[in-house]
């Protein structure tokens, strides 16, 4: 009873963040990813494209396409529908419609492991090699490690209707080229010029300049440090130049299997994994998925 009484509570002040128990409407569309890998960049590409005629900001990113963790159940169900929403949660058999981004999970924990101390969750002299430790049996984060959150939606929705997958890696190498399978994704007819400016409203230097205006409004970064960027590199590899040896060698051991089935290549020779054949995706891994 007590329990029912405070969830009342909090959901008519709008402090119940919705999360895994978010109500899910069949006409929802999710974009997913693992954190840190490029899923508020899409969600900016992806509002550019759905909103031409207005800023997309870190101001009003929440409103357009919310993150289902950081905002309220009762604020997001009185959004009109369909939602396009945000989300990190692993494997979710409600998500009808989705698009899931992949990044190289030596970029990810680099990028994960500046974001932490942003956020001052690790302190500044926290080594990168203990980081890592961590990062890889999922102590750090809710929705499970990256192998098990990739793996999730990869076993159970891969080549099936309402799943597209991104590579993040291919978004920064052709942006245009990726937006315009989102769009046809999500059935928005888009002419080379509409991309273009989406992309270009959307890059990594106009999302610099607004986090450096906006850091104080935007719920994720408005308690955070601001000598670290939220918006970092934009590019991949930097796990070459920023990662040492030992923490490349057991992400690889750990993950090597499903990295390499995503396209990635190894810099070490992991032993084989059992399950490696349950990753064997399709050459084809590229094309929409209708």
């Amino acid at each position: 009873m007590i329990k029912e009484l405070v969830y009342t509570v909090k959901y008519i002040l709008g402090k119940d963040l919705a999360g895994r128990n978010l109500t899910v409407f069949p006409d929802d569309t999710f974009i997913v990813s693992y954190p840190r890998s490029g899923n508020t960049w899409t969600r900016f590409l992806v509002a550019n494209l759905l909103y031409p005629g207005q800023p997309v900001t870190f101001a009003n990113i929440e409103r357009l396409i919310p993150d289902i963790d950081l905002n309220s159940k009762r604020f997001l169900n009185r959004l009109p529908r369909p939602r396009v929403l945000k989300s990190h949660e692993y494997f979710d058999r409600r998500y009808s419609q989705l698009v899931y981004i992949v990044r190289d999970p030596r970029d990810v924990a680099l990028s994960f492991y500046h974001f932490y101390m942003k956020l001052g969750r690790i302190a500044d002299g926290y080594s990168i090699e203990q980081y890592v430790a961590r990062f890889l049996t999922r102590e750090f984060d809710i929705y499970g490690c990256w192998g098990e959150n990739v793996a999730s939606w990869l076993a159970t929705r891969y080549n099936s209707r309402g799943f597209l997958l991104l590579r993040y890696e291919d978004m920064i190498d052709q942006p245009c080229r990726e937006l315009a399978r989102v769009a046809a994704f999500l059935g928005l007819e888009a002419d080379s010029e509409r991309l273009w400016r989406a992309v270009e409203r959307s890059s990594a230097e106009n999302m610099r300049r607004m986090e450096k205006s906006q850091s104080d409004v935007w719920v994720v970064t408005k308690k955070a440090r601001k000598d670290i960027p939220f918006v970092g590199f934009a590019s991949a590899g930097q796990w070459k130049s920023g990662l040492p040896e030992s923490c490349v060698a057991a992400i690889e051991s750990a993950w090597g299997h499903l990295m390499k089935a995503l396209g990635y290549e190894l810099s070490t020779s992991p032993a084989p994994s059992p399950s490696a054949s349950l990753f064997a995706l399709p050459a084809n891994r590229g094309q929409t998925d209708e």
